[in-house]
């Protein structure tokens, strides 16, 4: 009787000490924060996500994944339902991605703003509620993986292509021939070294024969200087009151007066005298003429005109007077 008196009381203690561990755990997993719940919908596939996966929001936990199942209007679409602390700046503008922790390779869901707006988002789902999923870094990958793996096995292909027997011997060939590229420089550096003194003395020489050309160009700038002050001084006074180009100025007015004076006065003077000269000298030419036909007329004069038609003594009968 007394062995089952013991037995009795270790298990009420035993069924005591259980019942406190689970209140215990209760009460220290329990979850007093404000949760908000939204809809995700995603045409991506969500593979690793389980229930109670977290939620984080730029990398900071902010809820869980409460239920995972199919949109009843689109079943095609993965519908995920998540409780969001209260803090959580979700807005219209806010997207969800999958993401995968670490080594284990669980999933999560991240959510992102672009930023876009700053109207906060209405929890409780719905059509016009849901936050978009977006395809993470895995989906892309995924996505592209055979495009990559044919990019991969295009540049495997030429690299076995570029590392093939002839091009192995060509590029022997071409290390060989950068060998004695090699010596050929060596020789060159020691045949430049010997070489090297003659050429710095013939340098030394034109650096001091350009050095007495220097001179001799700063000799002419200087002369040239000179010149040029010369013909400043010459132009100064060719350019100043009463100088040369004054006094050219007042002959050119002199000239033209007279040349005025010429065209008015003279050479009309001299045109009548010319004129006069013309009608003394045809007169002077019908006088010898006269004189020519009939040089009796020196001595007796000029013979009488004969009478013309109807005067007296007109006769038609050459010689009858």
């Amino acid at each position: 009787m007394e062995n089952k008196s013991h037995a009795l009381a270790a298990g009420a203690f035993v069924l005591l000490l259980a019942g406190l561990l689970v209140t215990l755990a209760v009460w220290l997993t329990r979850d007093s924060r404000q949760l908000r719940v939204y809809e995700i919908t995603s045409q991506e596939e969500v593979t690793g996500l389980q229930p109670e996966a977290s939620v984080r929001f730029k990398g900071v936990t902010v809820g869980k994944v409460t239920r995972i199942g199919f949109d009843p209007q689109a079943g095609s679409r993965v519908l995920l339902r998540i409780a969001i602390d209260d803090s959580a700046p979700i807005t219209t503008s806010t997207f969800a991605s999958l993401g995968f922790q670490g080594v284990t390779g669980l999933a999560f869901v991240q959510l992102d703003d672009d930023g876009q707006s700053k109207v906060m988002l209405a929890p409780g789902g719905g059509p016009a509620g849901r936050i978009p999923m977006r395809p993470g870094l895995m989906s892309k990958l995924s996505n592209h993986g055979e495009t990559i793996l044919l990019e991969l096995e295009e540049s495997s292909r030429r690299i076995n292509q570029l590392l093939s027997t002839e091009n192995q011997k060509k590029l022997v060939t071409t290390v060989g021939s950068m060998g004695q590229a090699a010596d050929s420089l060596a020789h060159l550096s020691r045949d430049a070294g010997q070489a090297l003194p003659p050429l710095v003395q013939d340098a030394k020489a034109t650096l001091q024969a350009l050095k007495a050309t220097s001179l001799q160009v700063g000799d002419s700038a200087d002369e040239a200087r000179a010149s040029a002050r010369t013909f400043k001084t010459v132009t100064e006074r060719m350019n100043e009151p009463g100088g040369t180009l004054d006094q050219l100025g007042a002959g050119a007015d002199t000239l033209v007066r007279t040349g005025q004076t010429l065209n008015t006065t003279t050479l009309p003077r001299v045109n009548r005298v010319a004129d006069e000269a013309t009608r003394s000298a045809r007169q002077l030419g019908r006088t010898l003429g006269s004189v020519g036909d009939n040089p009796q007329s020196l001595i007796f004069g000029n013979a009488p005109i004969p009478p013309g038609p109807g005067e007296p003594g007109f006769s038609n009968s050459p010689g009858t007077p």
